[in-house]
């Protein structure tokens, strides 16, 4: 069943990267503005932050197979009218809904793997989660890509609505309940109070932040680097999947049985402190052959932490409250695309240094949760 799980985070996750190549390039081609344009492509993570709050509620209250199919069929819908927006307002507005509608799937498919894997082996389980994002991460971009340039960019908006489609009755017909909660309260923000407090889910949720504004900093900055070298956009995109490779590497080899030998907090610090390592040799060297090796340095940092923070959650949680944990987790997660891209155009702006300044906060996480982790014992 678990298994089932991992198709559903691919065609959930590729959702997003599907869209990277294309989103802007369709809001312009609409007529938004530059501000607009900007817009849509950032309400998608704010409205999906706001979605991971309510469904992580939504998921404990009306189990993890209701709100999974309620949020599949919701984003099909949602993708099925963006071909037909008109303006940019009106693919604003898609957006977001469709945020909305995401927020529920992931807490979703973490809490019911959550339910399903064992403590032994939950650290491995996740581990086949990230790869099942790696994948998404490596395949999207590229199939977006090529399909706007062939045929044409509401294409792709159709074929994502229509693995959706599938997606949902995979889910319906082949997916079983593993939790629905006996209570039918409404929602109640001091339900979240005491999983806000947890110090093991305020550590992941602080990882899942830095990671994230990690990830967009090197979105941003990365494809300066490449300008510098005199190269073509070709080389940034080598880049940026030499990371993925290295994690799913580490996901999908006998070298995964470091998540359950291995403490995940400390796991978690060593890939912060390379990623940290990463971003500096970012800053300082603008050589190919230089950055080739910070994304390896990355991607080893990235695929240390992005199981373990996951498995903290589920260990952290109980069947009752998992879902609205992965809530939690994944806002912040939400929240570090949001600030991560904006922080890093500013930090450019004003020092011209986005590397430099990334490294610095990754360093700075580092102490923050080794001190949360030492108040804790």
């Amino acid at each position: 069943m678990t298994r089932i799980m991992y198709i559903i985070i691919i065609v959930g996750f590729l959702d997003t990267f599907i869209q990277l190549p294309i989103i802007t390039p369709y809001s312009l081609e609409l007529g938004a503005s530059y501000a607009l344009t900007g817009a849509i492509v950032a309400i998608y993570s704010f409205t999906n932050m706001i979605g991971n709050i309510l469904g992580g509620h939504w998921i404990d209250r009306f189990g993890r197979k209701k709100m999974l199919f309620t949020g599949m069929i919701s984003v099909c819908i949602i993708l099925f009218f963006y071909p037909f927006a008109q303006t940019g307002i009106q693919l604003f507005f898609a957006r977001f809904f469709h945020g909305l509608a995401g927020g529920i799937l992931i807490p979703a498919a973490f809490a019911y793997i959550g339910d399903q894997s064992g403590t032994r082996t939950r650290g491995k389980t996740m581990a086949f989660t990230g790869a099942s994002i790696g994948i998404a991460a490596i395949v999207g971009p590229a199939v977006g890509g090529i399909m706007a340039a062939r045929a044409s960019i509401e294409s792709v908006f159709l074929l994502v609505s229509g693995l959706f489609l599938v997606t949902s009755f995979i889910v319906l017909f082949f997916v079983k309940e593993s939790f629905i909660s006996t209570e039918r309260g409404k929602f109640n923000f001091k339900e979240f109070v005491p999983l806000i407090k947890h110090p093991l889910i305020i550590l992941s949720s602080l990882a899942a932040f830095a990671l994230m504004i990690s990830n967009g900093t090197l979105a941003f900055g990365l494809p300066l680097n490449v300008e510098e070298m005199n190269r073509t956009t070709e080389t940034t995109g080598m880049l940026l999947s030499t990371f993925g490779i290295i994690a799913l590497i580490v996901f999908l080899s006998p070298i995964n049985f470091i998540y359950d030998r291995f403490s995940a907090i400390k796991l978690i610090l060593i890939g912060l402190f390379l990623i940290g390592i990463a971003m500096f040799m970012l800053s300082f060297m603008t050589t190919f052959i230089s950055n080739f090796i910070a994304m390896i340095t990355y991607g080893l940092g990235f695929s240390f932490i992005f199981p373990s923070m996951n498995k903290i959650i589920a260990d952290a949680s109980t069947k009752v409250d998992r879902g609205k944990a992965y809530g939690i987790f994944y806002a912040f997660f939400s929240l570090g695309v949001v600030a991560g891209s904006s922080m890093a155009g500013g930090f450019a702006q004003i020092l011209g240094l986005p590397f430099l300044v990334c490294g610095v906060l990754m360093f700075l996480s580092v102490v923050i949760i080794l001190y949360i982790d030492r108040r804790k014992v």
